[in-house]
């Protein structure tokens, strides 16, 4: 199994190339139990392994996707979608990312969202990183410096990484895979905080609407 931004892909042996895409949405779950474990609410997908377990697809909300077929095949169906760079891959630098940006005149936030951008940011970490690197989400992404971009492109690091050993953040009915909760949302700075003091300069936090997602900052610690 590999990832792709939000999606899980797992190759299937001996189907020539065929793929089984996973978006897990907010509330998907995988998991592998016995064969005879009593079944869940919202179980949508069963698939039996060959030492008899059972790989079980859990959604309450049914935001999640499951898809089959080549890679080609699914992204020439637009129903998936050509990812952008990995935010982690080391190849991927600010430069890179500066040269993204500079030629759009999108929110800056809008941007972070576009997957084919970059892979696998979304809503609360989008907020987070404009915070962290002290750059407003509204602003026409054309109008960053380099110099900010690069900011961007450390907090977006920094913060993922974070958020990845503290095992994400559980808002709503997150779980990550062995079905415990995260604790990154103990440490969020911005996301869900609308309205109450700014952590650095205890202004009330503002609230806007950005790429159809509620989007909160600081206007004056961001710029």
């Amino acid at each position: 199994m590999t990832r792709r931004g939000k999606y899980l892909v797992h190759r299937l042996s001996g189907d020539g190339g065929l793929l089984l895409v996973v978006h897990l949405g907010m509330t998907g779950q995988w998991r592998c139990v016995p064969a005879d474990t009593p079944e869940p609410d919202h179980l949508h997908a069963v698939i039996g392994l060959d030492d008899g377990r059972q790989l079980r697809y859990r959604d309450v909300r049914r935001f999640g996707r499951l898809l089959l077929g080549g890679e080609e095949e699914l992204v020439c169906a637009r129903k998936l979608p050509r990812l952008g760079p990995e935010p982690l891959d080391p190849g991927f630098t600010a430069t890179d990312l500066y040269r993204r940006l500079h030629v759009r005149r999108a929110p800056l936030k809008a941007l972070l969202l576009d997957q084919m951008l970059v892979a696998g940011v979304g809503n609360i970490y989008a907020d987070e990183t404009c915070f962290r690197a002290r750059v407003r989400p509204d602003r026409p992404a054309n109008e960053l410096s380099r110099r900010a971009v690069g900011r961007l492109h450390a907090a977006l690091g920094e913060l993922l990484r974070e958020a990845i050993a503290n095992r994400g953040s559980s808002v709503d009915d997150y779980r990550d895979a062995w079905g415990e909760l995260g604790s990154e949302q103990h440490l969020l700075r911005v996301y869900g905080r609308g309205g109450q003091p700014c952590v650095r300069c205890g202004r009330p936090l503002s609230v806007v609407r950005l790429a159809g997602r509620t989007t909160v900052f600081c206007r004056r610690c961001q710029r």
